[in-house]
């Protein structure tokens, strides 16, 4: 992940075999995770609406920064430069998509806009030029020559001039991603939660057996912004310490850092990605399957009935056309 290059500093090289395990392992579950968010969405057409079309660059980018995280090799300088410029443009990419996601939720329920759809190119054109930006500016102020003695991390920062421009090209555009995010889903809950209980005021009791799945949905939404939030709040707190006390490591800290950073594709691809139209599109092809194999699958998984979809690949955003 990003952080990882900056996570060695005064370290035993035993120390960074465990980090490089923990990095290792983590972010193969992110990637086998994003993947199968990947997979779905080019197998299941019915998943190919734009609202999760962008679920589907999400899990995209997630998936190249858990891979582009995994692999480097720092005998070769020209790969391992690449490593570092590859992981921090995708991981910059996948935190901009959940704005883009964030974004789309908010016209749609707050804004009754229907058009969000059309603005798919200014999308792209805003993840992955930012994207590009940050990347190219986190270059500056850092040592190309401390490849040969980081062991199994590359493009890490060593400088205060480096780690100044790192933490202000990825960790900077981080919590205001974060900070938008918190702020526009309490407004879409919010204004939700409001017409529930309107709605719930004039009708009978029948309406509010059908709200409960909307009301699931709220409280998922409710924990999209804690994703970055967990994923990256160790590995904030592990950049300023190193800022303030540069060569004084906490290892519990980088632990910390590194695992939950490279779990964040594996927490975006549970919550954004399950839903239930996928785990719908998914039960609806075991079905095709014989009867003894049927058996071995939990009938508690399976969609109950032909229940609407309340999450977030139901929303008619550019498919009411």
């Amino acid at each position: 992940m990003a952080t990882v290059q900056a996570v060695v500093g005064s370290l035993t090289a035993n120390e960074r075999e465990i980090l490089t395990a923990i990095n290792t392992g983590a972010s193969s579950l992110s990637f086998v995770g994003s993947g199968f968010i990947v997979l779905c969405y080019l197998l299941f057409k019915e998943l190919r609406k734009f609202s999760f079309k962008l679920v589907f660059f999400l899990a995209l980018s997630d998936m190249f920064c858990s891979f582009f995280g995994i692999i480097g090799d720092p005998s070769k300088g020209y790969f391992c430069y690449a490593q570092g410029y590859t992981t921090h443009f995708f991981c910059v990419a996948s935190f901009l998509w959940t704005t883009t996601i964030a974004f789309t939720l908010h016209r749609t329920v707050v804004r009754h806009k229907t058009d969000v759809e059309d603005l798919e190119p200014m999308f792209h054109l805003y993840v992955w030029g930012t994207s590009v930006v940050m990347t190219v500016l986190r270059s500056i102020g850092n040592d190309h020559g401390h490849i040969s003695r980081m062991g199994a991390w590359c493009w890490a920062q060593t400088s205060r001039t480096g780690k100044a421009v790192h933490f202000i090209t990825f960790y900077a555009p981080l919590w205001g991603a974060i900070l938008f995010n918190g702020v526009t889903y309490f407004q879409v809950i919010r204004m939700l939660n409001n017409a529930t209980r309107m709605a719930v005021g004039m009708s009978d009791r029948a309406y509010q057996s059908d709200s409960r799945p909307d009301m699931k949905a709220l409280n998922r939404w409710g924990y999209y912004p804690l994703i970055l939030i967990g994923s990256w709040f160790f590995g904030t707190i592990n950049r300023m310490h190193d800022f303030i006390e540069p060569g004084h490591r906490i290892f519990w800290l980088s632990v910390l850092d590194v695992g939950m950073a490279a779990l964040m594709g594996l927490f975006n691809s549970i919550a954004y990605g399950l839903n239930t139209s996928v785990r719908r599109a998914i039960y609806e092809r075991l079905d095709l399957l014989p009867e003894r194999l049927r058996r071995w699958f939990p009938k508690n998984l399976r969609p109950r009935g032909q229940q609407q979809d309340s999450e977030l690949v139901s929303l008619k955003t550019g498919d009411q056309r």
